[in-house]
């Protein structure tokens, strides 16, 4: 279990990972506030503020991934 304290308001969320290593998107409980985080190895590693508009952009972007993805053959 990883603790990670939000650099905004201070408040602590403990995270359980099924994998040791993450990377993307963390959003505090309390303040809402949006970071993209990596950790590698249960250790907290990358860790800074992320926008609103670069969040959104991301998710368009991963939609459109999504969307033209093509279906492996079997």
């Amino acid at each position: 279990m990883i603790a990670i304290n939000c650099s905004q308001c201070g408040a602590e969320t403990k995270l359980s990972l099924l994998n040791s290593n993450y990377k993307g998107t963390f959003r505090c409980w309390k303040c809402r506030r949006l970071f993209d985080i990596e950790i590698v190895n249960d250790e907290l590693g990358l860790y800074q503020p992320l926008s609103e508009e670069e969040f959104q952009r991301r998710q368009e972007v991963e939609a459109l991934k999504a969307k033209f993805k093509r279906p492996r053959k079997i």
